[in-house]
């Protein structure tokens, strides 16, 4: 295989999810890739580095589908879109999202959700010494719904759609607690 020229780490982070989508994450590697784009191996470490660093680019290819909410919309329904939005990113890639229950989103870009619903919360009016904690659960539920989700576990889309919502409402009380401490 001819390295070519013009090889970009969107193409390439493209490719990887492409792999994850149609062989599961067991599938994706660095010869793997290259095999897709038609290039060596070699040709993919200026723009991933290790198969780690291609790993952390496929948590950030996954997340940048995510659909950021509006900063105006009030913060539990900017919540509450990233939650839907996120849904619909595992059943788009159910084979690859289980990813992001693995590894942390390390990249700026993979972080744009994560900071998205810091600020949500912090805008709800959680104290600033626990909106780490708050974030991580929040985001372990929603990772851990969407992931059942797209993997079968609920097949009646109502039901889920029902489940998902009344979650969130619990979610939103215990967010008031830890905004009032009571």
């Amino acid at each position: 295989m001819a390295a070519r020229r013009g090889l970009s780490r969107d193409e390439i982070l493209d490719a990887a999810l492409a792999i994850a989508d149609a062989d599961g994450l067991s599938g994706v590697g660095m010869r793997s890739v290259a095999q897709q784009l038609g290039v060596t191996p070699m040709a993919l470490y200026r723009h991933v580095g290790d198969k780690g660093s291609l790993l952390d680019g496929l948590v950030e290819r996954v997340l940048r589908e995510i659909e950021l909410p509006p900063a105006g919309l009030p913060p539990a329904d900017r919540l509450r879109a990233l939650g839907s939005a996120l849904r619909t990113v595992a059943r788009r890639h159910p084979q690859a999202f289980g990813l992001l229950l693995a590894r942390s989103a390390v990249t700026p870009e993979a972080l744009q959700v994560r900071d998205a619903v810091v600020t949500a919360l912090a805008d709800l009016g959680v104290p600033e010494e626990g909106l780490s904690r708050a974030e991580r659960l929040l985001s372990t539920f929603a990772l851990g719904f969407a992931a059942s989700e797209a993997n079968g576990r609920f097949p009646d889309q109502t039901r889920a759609d029902a489940d998902f919502a009344h979650a969130m409402d619990l979610i939103s009380i215990l967010v008031e607690h830890a905004r009032t401490g009571a």
